[in-house]
Order: structure tokens, then sequence, then C-alpha cells
């Protein structure tokens, strides 16, 4: 079992053990279709969602990412589109839980990685829950129509699913 301690702009002196081996032993009902590294490639969240701690991560998963340098660049998103909340947000909703302070995507990482915590279960629950918009993507647009509903397409690729399959 790997310890990891993390001090970085959100969190100091927060550690986590890794339990499993990375990409392996998910729930049953947690199955995304990209990883971490994958969506880091394709472009997400304007490119700056993990800029600050790069350190936590394997090195590889930032070889071929989309990363802005200079703050949330959409032109960095697979979409070009904005399709994130600010995180005041996601905070408001009570969507943000200390161990976790930069949200899913952060938690998708972790448990990626092999972490496992009781926060499983509301995460796992919430991305399923987002599927709803993979519907509305299909029911509304031809397949590949990367100009129909662009914001549901990247939103859905902020939460491991790959919206150009659709």
């Amino acid at each position: 079992m790997k310890k990891i301690l993390i001090t970085d702009k959100f969190q100091h002196g927060y550690a986590y053990s890794l339990v499993e081996p990375a990409g392996e032993n998910f729930d049953a009902d947690f199955n995304p279709q990209l990883t971490p590294k994958e969506m880091l490639r394709l472009g997400v969240f304007g490119g700056v969602y993990l800029n600050d701690c790069k350190m936590e991560y394997p090195k590889d998963w930032f070889d071929t990412a989309r990363l802005s340098s200079k703050g949330k660049d959409i032109a960095q998103n697979y979409f070009s589109v904005d399709a994130s909340q600010p995180l005041c947000v996601w905070q408001q909703k009570g969507w943000i839980h200390q161990q976790d302070p930069r949200g899913w995507f952060q938690w998708y990482c972790r448990y990626y990685m092999g972490r496992r915590t009781e926060d499983d279960i509301r995460q796992i629950k919430r991305w399923k829950g987002f599927r709803r918009h993979v519907s509305a993507v299909k029911n509304n647009c031809d397949k590949h129509d990367f100009s129909c509903r662009p914001r549901q397409r990247q939103a859905l690729l902020h939460w491991a699913y790959d919206s150009r399959n659709l």
C-alpha cells in the first residue's frame, strides 16, 4: 500500500493510501469510458484543472495533455466551448467535499490511481446521474454532428463519457 501526501494550492498535509492497482478493481457500477490521461489529452476544464498538483499524478498523464499556463482557455477544450461552472457554484451546492476540494475529476483521478474512500458511493452516483446527457445528445443530434450540443458534449467529456462517439 502506497501513501500519498498532498501539499498544493488546495490541500496541505492531506494524505491518502492507494489500496488498489491503478485503473483496476472499480466498483461494478462505475465504468468510465475515458481515463484521466485520455481526458487531459483530449482537452478538459479549459486546460487548468490540475496545473498546480501534477506531482500527485503520473508524469505521463501530462505528456500530451492540453494545458494552459495562463488561466482557463476554452480553446484547450476538445469542443472549444466552456462547459464548466465556477468552483464556487459547486461549493454552494454542497458537491465539494474536503478530501477532494477540486471536485469530481480530482476524486476520479485519485480513485483511478487506487484510492478508495467512503465518498466513492456518492461520487459514482453523481457520475451515473450525468449519463442523462448522453441521451439528450443521442435524441437531439445526428451521430458525429459535433456542432450539435457542443457544451453538453464537452461536459460529458468532463465526466469521462466519450461524447465523440455520439
